[in-house]
């Protein structure tokens, strides 16, 4: 039985909670809050948790064998190396931290004490991702063309992070997890501070990647749409991701192809000798077992300490969301 201490329960921390909660193999000791009203939420909710506004409560206690880090992205460094530095495992809320320099001293601190440092890229253990990744590597989109993805919605406005911190390391992970952890060839973004001076609200994000596949992604917390949705487009099929939507994999037959003109020289550089041939064929909805990503989150941490198995959402994962975010 593990036992687990929880740093922050604001916004994402109670789904944590739940989750470690449920879990059989760890137990929640304690949790650490700077708020009266939330720490108050888990004493009437969990009796048996402890509730403290000190880290050190936590830290030095040495029954506690892993942290959870669900604060904002401003104190991920300083509590993870804490943390680590009292031979704690860590789990910490996404993005890991605000640089790749901060990433890469949590993993060397990590590696120093064999302990496990992960970063909650939630959308990595979901299972309709996992399923888009298995069409992707099966053949059957052909080569990926291009990939954009839509994450909008009225709120919740932030003044600590844009809408770019905030929303698109979702969408990064899980373009980055889908095409094998390529690295960028250009980053570029643009963005808007319509609310609140110097914190975008909006940002579209384009990124070139190798063999000529361009991703753009497009945040926003200034939208009259709740939008979670990922395209991507293959030379023999396409692909919708639709997060919530009941049928969230979506696979279109359809597609522009390349014939070449009977009695023409065949020569597919020269646009005259060939025509286009749009492709309209049927639609299918795979199946899918759903399961609570934040569950599978929770248990793979929870598996990576006891089995000493590397994390999908290690260091190293969290390292190349970070640099595509820095390099915007």
């Amino acid at each position: 039985m593990l036992n687990i201490a929880q740093i922050g329960i604001g916004y994402w921390g109670p789904n944590l909670l739940r989750n470690l909660s449920k879990n059989p193999q760890c137990n929640v000791k304690t949790v650490v809050d700077l708020s009266d009203e939330r720490r108050k939420f888990v004493a009437n909710n969990y009796r048996d948790i402890i509730t403290t506004d000190d880290i050190k409560v936590a830290l030095n206690d040495k029954q506690i064998h892993a942290i959870v880090i669900a604060t904002p992205v401003s104190t991920h460094f300083d509590l993870a190396i804490q943390s680590l530095k009292a031979g704690k495992h860590v789990l910490i809320e996404k993005p890991m931290a605000k640089t790749v320099k901060e990433v890469n001293d949590i993993a060397s601190i990590a590696n120093d004490q064999n302990l496990v440092a992960m970063v909650g890229h939630t959308f990595l253990f979901n299972v309709a991702v996992h399923k888009v990744k298995e069409i992707i590597d099966s053949g059957e989109l052909g080569d990926i063309r291009y990939i954009y993805s839509q994450r909008v919605n009225l709120g919740r406005i932030r003044n600590d992070v844009d809408a770019l911190w905030n929303l698109a390391p979702h969408d990064i992970s899980i373009i980055q997890y889908w095409l094998d952890e390529p690295e960028p060839i250009n980053i570029h973004k643009i963005g808007m501070d319509y609310v609140q001076n110097g914190v975008d609200d909006v940002v579209f994000m384009n990124i070139h990647y190798p063999k000529n596949i361009m991703a753009n992604i497009h945040v926003s917390w200034l939208d009259p749409h709740k939008i979670r949705k990922i395209t991507i487009v293959g030379t023999k099929k396409m692909v919708v991701y639709d997060d919530i939507a009941k049928d969230k994999i979506t696979v279109y037959d359809k597609g522009i192809d390349r014939k070449a003109v009977l009695g023409e020289k065949m020569d597919f550089d020269n646009p005259t000798t060939y025509l286009f041939n749009h492709r309209d064929g049927d639609v299918s909805i795979p199946k899918i077992d759903w399961i609570e990503p934040l569950k599978s989150e929770v248990q793979h941490f929870i598996d990576c300490i006891l089995t000493q198995k590397s994390c999908i959402t290690g260091p190293q994962h969290a390292a190349k969301v970070v640099n595509i975010l820095e390099s915007a």
